[in-house]
């Protein structure tokens, strides 16, 4: 952000706790999606969120809807924030996963779900590497 690396702040399980009912005002969608576009507006461009396929993107030529068994979210979500904060817990983490993904696929306005002409990619058991090679082929398909 304006220069500086910000991903430790954002990631932070006090922000994380906050972006799902931040991300459900309607005002912030709008601002947010309209900034998404602009940054799209050229193609060429990869996005991951959980509206990206339905709302942001609706007319993106590959879609990909990524999806993974909940303990395995968790795991992966705890291993990366416990590098930056050793005091927390996977219980925490699961509480904010479960709570994130209720609320995202309950909200009015664009609300978590799968875009009805996606991929879906369960990466459960799936490595980044396997991941990639599996979005590489769609995208040259």
């Amino acid at each position: 952000m304006n220069g500086e690396n910000v991903e430790y702040v954002i990631r932070d399980l006090v922000i994380a706790e906050k972006v799902s009912d931040v991300a459900a005002i309607k005002e912030v969608r709008a601002f947010a999606v309209a900034q998404q576009q602009q940054m799209g507006k050229k193609k060429g461009i990869v996005m991951d969120g959980r509206d990206i396929g339905t709302t942001v993107f609706p007319d993106a030529e590959v879609k990909i809807f990524m999806n993974a068994d909940i303990a395995v979210r968790v795991e992966r979500r705890f291993k990366e924030m416990y590098e930056k904060n050793p005091n927390i817990t996977i219980e925490e983490v699961k509480s904010n996963r479960e709570m994130r993904d209720y609320i995202d696929s309950h909200r009015e306005v664009s609300p978590l779900r799968k875009a009805d002409d996606a991929v879906e990619l369960d990466n459960t058991n799936m490595t980044f590497a396997e991941q990639l090679n599996v979005a590489l082929a769609l995208v040259h398909k």
